[in-house]
């Protein structure tokens, strides 16, 4: 996997990627030359090398041969597998392990300063930011959508054979061990951690406990690694005390290397705020609106800084920044109607902020929520506590859609003081859809916000379809 000369992209040769994972080559060429890897049969390019991953839902060893039709050179399987025709055929005791060997290997071999964000909420729009302001200075990759899991992580790291000086990753958990797991095998330099929220409480017993899983941030770290973390949260900070390298805090209440002041809002056109940083002051005047789009803005601002590029740098570029798509996307649509696209996912702590933010704003508002999925045994006493925010933010039309949960949301805003025909529960984002075009006014803003599974993005697009 060696390459010729300081630029060359790092090459995919099926003997050394056997040798590297302590395979064996049952079939084929072992000088084939692999163009990338990949898992999903459906989106194989020629010469790629297929891993057959097996998950909670699909045994890849089941797409091996649909691999081969559609062009892959070669397949990592579990010993056992056999020849496939066509294919270099490369078995292994455990495909994903084989899968995060090479992308360490890959990270290893690279030279790439590798920065890792991992957090309750805002990963993606942090990973976004953080990699806009650091292509200020160097040639920068950043993981795709996101690729934050124990099979994305390690594609993601593929990334790194063209050698850029930076790569801004994700890293997300479902379980206690997960990210140790990912912090292992992409060793970053930098590891950013934004938040603890409700997220994932279904897997866990205690906001406790997933703050100690978020944790595992801190390890594998050596003295130089730097570790970037939210001086406002108290879940964070208590755990920092582990980390043996050097920690950058930011924040707006607490005393913070990176902090923000001088906060003006503009609703949802954005925010003007005075940073300091250990380098020095500035004002960035940003589109970016809201308190959680403000902490992920810091983060960024840490992490750039940190790496060298230029407070003056960063303030003429964050006037140009913009939230990830579906994380915060403000679109105006006909009759002056403005729609908060936040449909990319939802925890109760994201979602009263969001709240916050709509309250903000002038006109008549509008709030569809979605469900907040993955909540464990807190989810009903989690949706009704959001009940009263809901009625703090204005908000004159609501509109839950989702199971029962969802339904007793809109119940708690009913006590809160909502009147009881402004609220309207739906049990699916089809539904909702149909409902909401025949409840928006001209001049209103709609918040749109839920948990992934719920789909609300066919809100959206149906208001997008019929506000022209």
């Amino acid at each position: 996997m060696s390459g010729r000369g300081e630029n060359a992209a790092l090459p995919l040769v099926a003997e050394d990627v056997a040798r590297l994972i302590a395979g064996r080559i049952v079939c084929g060429d072992p000088q084939t030359r692999f163009t990338r890897i990949g898992l999903d049969s459906r989106t194989v390019v020629a010469g790629e090398l297929f891993v057959a991953i097996v998950g909670t839902r699909f045994d890849g060893h089941d797409f091996v041969r649909e691999a081969a039709r559609h062009g892959a050179a070669g397949a990592v399987v579990r010993t056992g597998t056999g020849v496939v025709p066509g294919l270099v055929v490369i078995e292994v005791e455990d495909t994903l392990d084989a899968l995060h060997v090479v992308g360490r290997e890959i990270r290893r071999r690279s030279g790439t300063t590798v920065v890792a964000i991992t957090g309750s909420a805002g990963k993606t729009t942090t990973k976004e930011l953080t990699a806009d302001l650091l292509a200020l200075r160097y040639r920068t990759v950043r993981s795709h959508g996101n690729q934050n899991n124990q099979f994305g992580l390690p594609l993601s790291l593929l990334l790194l054979r063209e050698r850029p000086e930076m790569a801004v990753l994700e890293l997300g958990m479902g379980h206690r061990g997960q990210i140790a797991r990912l912090v292992r095998t992409a060793e970053p330099d930098v590891r950013v951690w934004t938040n603890v929220g409700e997220a994932h409480l279904g897997a866990f017993d205690s906001v406790d406990e997933i703050a100690d899983a978020k944790a595992e941030i801190t390890e594998a770290a050596a003295a130089e690694t730097v570790l970037v973390a939210n001086a406002d949260d108290p879940l964070v900070v208590s755990r920092l005390g582990r980390f043996p390298g050097r920690v950058v805090t930011f924040g707006v209440e607490s005393v913070a290397d990176v902090r923000a002041s001088h906060i003006v809002s503009r609703g949802l056109e954005g925010q003007s705020v005075m940073v300091t940083t250990p380098d020095g002051s500035a004002t960035l005047d940003t589109p970016l609106f809201g308190r959680a789009n403000l902490e992920n803005l810091l983060a960024a601002v840490a992490v750039a800084t940190t790496l060298g590029v230029k407070l003056e740098q960063v303030a003429e570029r964050a006037t140009t920044l913009r939230p990830a798509t579906h994380r915060g996307d403000v679109l105006c649509l006909g009759g002056g109607v403005r729609v908060i696209d936040d449909v990319y996912n939802s925890n109760p702590r994201a979602l009263q902020r969001a709240l916050g933010t709509l309250g903000e704003t002038g006109g008549r508002r509008v709030a569809v929520l979605g469900e907040m999925l993955e909540l464990g045994a807190a989810t009903g006493t989690l949706h009704r506590a959001l009940g009263e925010a809901v009625s703090a933010a204005g908000v004159a039309v609501l509109v839950t859609v989702g199971g029962d949960p969802a339904r007793q949301l809109g119940d708690a805003a009913r006590l809160a003081g909502l009147a009881e025909d402004a609220v309207h529960h739906v049990a699916d984002a089809d539904a909702a859809a149909g409902l909401v075009t025949s409840v928006v006014r001209p001049g209103d803003t709609v918040l749109v916000k839920g948990s992934r599974g719920i789909g609300l993005e066919r809100v959206v697009d149906r208001l997008k379809a019929e506000l022209v």
